[in-house]
């Protein structure tokens, strides 16, 4: 059976050329950083070549990369790091759509006192910004704003929320996870101060990221130790993790342009064959600014979970917008936060390309859409005969 995987939101394969770099230093370079001998010595410049990678690809200084475990501690570095450094400022303005590790980060910290403002969205999920700057108050410490959003790839106006911040002398972090090596990302066109990056999104191993941090930004440590990371992040560095990141970093900027028109010309070809051969079905998201590999669709009739493990049994992988537990279905909250109509809201599918996929791809992915959802729709109440 073919196989075909759709779901590069969630994680990429490694690229052969990525693992040809990490591959000394499991057993030839394996020194640790931090040793002054000639061990050491070979793995510190190893890290210091995948800071340049890092950093060029995004328009900033190595010196102002520190190297995480991924996207999920660098939102955590941000957001509790400022918090140290503002005495006095105990709010933060969000969005209703971030991911988790903002979200959840938020949380904690309201557990501890402080204020968080969650700003809405538009139908199509992009942020109010004139809620946003009506949010902010003398003791807002920071902005946490996704760049693009992991389930329904709305891209966010980054820019003139920048703005705002810096008229406001806020700091501004953005979550780029997503937009990494699928849309240009510069951190002085972005005006950020902070952004967010994950390796395993781009094709580099997994359990490796980083967090720009512009030049006169103060954050403090949230894991004490040694003093790696220029005493930002303790911990030994993961060196041929690091050293994959760095890898992947540069290839995904050199492959951008191509990268982003194939992922664009297949995407764009599989909505349209959608809404053509399959009736009551849905774009979630703004319909242009939005991720070149992202396709996140609602059907009538169809329930997310089951739609995607029909697809897995014919080879295709993609994800789904709706949470499943046992004991209950639960709406995604990105979902909800478009204000998505009930019958459509639990019957979501996110499928999300990558630059190996084909257009082959597209044609066995709607055909084997379609059997689903008519398989579906047979077996459900709510369905026309």
């Amino acid at each position: 059976m073919k196989r075909i995987y759709m779901d590069h939101s969630a994680t990429t394969p490694v690229d052969s050329l990525v693992v040809d770099a990490m591959l000394p230093f499991f057993s030839e370079i394996f020194g640790n950083a931090s040793s002054l001998h000639s061990f050491g010595t070979e793995a510190a410049e190893a890290l210091s070549l995948a800071r340049k990678q890092v950093a060029d690809a995004i328009g900033a200084l190595p010196e102002e990369i520190i190297f995480t475990s991924g996207g999920t501690e660098s939102d955590n570095l941000a957001i509790r790091g400022v918090v140290p450094f503002n005495e006095g400022k105990k709010h933060i303005i969000t969005s209703v759509i971030e991911h988790p590790a903002v979200l959840n980060t938020c949380s904690f910290l309201e557990s501890l006192g402080h204020e968080v403002t969650y700003v809405p969205v538009d139908v199509d999920g992009i942020i109010d910004v004139k809620v946003l700057e009506e949010s902010i108050r003398k003791n807002t410490a920071i902005i946490s704003v996704m760049h693009a959003n992991n389930e329904v790839g709305t891209i966010q106006p980054i820019e003139e929320i920048s703005g705002i911040a810096k008229e406001h002398n806020i700091y501004f972090h953005t979550d780029a996870v997503q937009s990494v090596g699928k849309i240009p990302v510069n951190v002085d066109d972005l005006g950020v101060d902070m952004l967010s990056i994950s390796s395993h999104k781009i094709h580099g191993p997994k359990g490796v990221g980083a967090l720009y941090v512009r030049n006169g930004t103060n954050i403090s440590p949230i894991v004490f130790g040694g003093n790696h990371e220029k005493g930002m992040r303790s911990g030994t560095e993961n060196v041929s993790g690091i050293v994959g990141f760095g890898k992947a970093m540069e290839l995904a900027a050199e492959r951008l342009s191509e990268d982003s028109v194939h992922m664009t010309r297949m995407r764009d070809s599989l909505i349209s064959r959608v809404f053509d051969t399959i009736s009551d079905v849905r774009l979630n998201g703004h319909p242009s600014k939005r991720l070149p590999n992202n396709v996140n669709m609602s059907f009538k009739y169809a329930e997310g979970e089951s739609m995607l493990m029909l697809l897995d049994m014919q080879g295709v992988a993609v994800s789904t917008g709706s949470a499943c537990s046992s004991k209950s279905l639960k709406a995604s909250h990105v979902l909800s936060a478009l204000r998505i109509e009930d019958e459509f809201i639990h019957g979501s599918l996110r499928m999300s390309l990558g630059r190996e996929n084909t257009m082959d791809d597209i044609d066995h992915m709607v055909d084997a859409l379609q059997e689903t959802i008519t398989k579906l729709r047979a077996m459900s109440p709510l369905a026309d005969r």
